[in-house]
C-alpha cells in the first residue's frame, strides 16, 4: 500500500510537471503595443489589428498614431470604425509609385491617428484593438510601425525602438509585422485570410490541452492497472 501511494504521488508530480512545462512556454503577454497576426505573405491582403493595452494605473489612453514605414508603401489602407473614436488619415507622395491593379499611385498612407471621444478611451487594466485592412504588401522581410500612445494626464508613450533579430527586446519596441514571400503552391484558408484572428493560436491551445489530457490518462491507467496487480485474488 504504501508503495502504492508513493507512486501515486510521483505520478501526481509528474504531471504537474510536464503540465507546467507545456503551458509555461507561452508565458505572460507582453504589455507594449502589437501587431496581430505578426506574419503574412508579401503581395498580399490582410486584416490587421494594432493592440493597445493601457499600462497607467490612473490615466486613459486617448489618442494612437501609428506610423507606417516609409521604406515599405502600401497602395490601399483602410480602417474599420471602432465606438467611442474617430481615425485621421494622413498621406505622403510616392515615388517611384506603387502599382495597385495595373494602376499606378502616387500617394500613400503615411500615418493613421485615432482619438477618443471625450470622456472616453482606454481605461486602466483595459486594452483596444484598432483593425485596418492592408495590401498589396510590400516586398520586404518586415514592416516596422512605430506608434506613439497618449494618456488623458498628457504622459506619451514612444513605441518607436526597432528590435534587432537575435538580441534582446528593446524597452520601447515598435510592433513589428514580419513578411515572407509567397509560395506558388501554397494556398492559404479563405476562413483565416477573412477574418485575419489568430486561429493558428487558438488550434496550439487546443492542442497543448489535448496532450495534456492525454498524459492524464496515461497516468491514471496506470495506477488502476497496478492496484489491479496488487489486490489478492479472491480465494474460491
Amino acid at each position: 500500500m504504501i508503495r502504492l501511494r508513493r507512486t501515486a504521488t510521483a505520478a501526481a508530480l509528474a504531471l504537474t510537471t510536464v503540465a507546467t512545462a507545456v503551458f509555461g512556454l507561452a508565458g505572460p503577454a507582453s504589455a507594449h503595443v502589437t501587431v496581430n497576426p505578426k506574419e503574412a505573405t508579401q503581395g498580399g491582403y490582410g486584416r490587421f489589428a494594432f493592440r493597445v493595452p493601457n499600462e497607467s494605473d490612473q490615466a486613459s489612453t486617448v489618442k494612437v498614431e501609428v506610423v507606417l514605414p516609409e521604406n515599405a508603401p502600401v497602395g490601399s489602407v483602410s480602417t474599420m470604425p471602432v465606438p467611442g473614436w474617430t481615425v485621421a488619415v494622413e498621406k505622403r507622395k510616392v515615388d517611384p509609385p506603387v502599382e495597385v491593379h495595373g494602376s499606378q499611385i502616387t500617394e500613400a498612407v503615411a500615418k493613421l491617428t485615432w482619438t477618443a471621444a471625450a470622456n472616453g478611451g482606454v481605461k486602466p487594466g483595459e486594452f483596444q484593438e484598432f483593425p485596418v485592412s492592408m495590401g498589396p504588401l510590400p516586398q520586404v522581410d518586415r514592416m516596422v510601425f512605430k506608434v506613439l500612445q497618449t494618456y488623458s494626464d498628457k504622459n506619451v508613450s514612444r513605441w518607436i525602438e526597432e528590435p534587432t533579430p537575435g538580441s534582446p527586446e528593446p524597452e520601447n519596441p515598435a510592433p513589428v509585422l514580419t513578411l515572407t514571400a509567397a509560395s506558388p503552391s501554397a494556398a492559404p484558408s479563405a476562413a483565416a485570410a477573412a477574418t485575419g484572428d489568430d486561429s493558428a493560436g487558438g488550434g496550439t491551445a487546443w492542442g497543448i490541452a489535448g496532450l495534456v489530457a492525454g498524459l492524464a490518462g496515461l497516468v491514471l491507467g496506470g495506477l488502476a492497472l497496478l492496484r489491479t496487480r496488487r489486490e489478492p485474488a479472491p480465494k474460491a
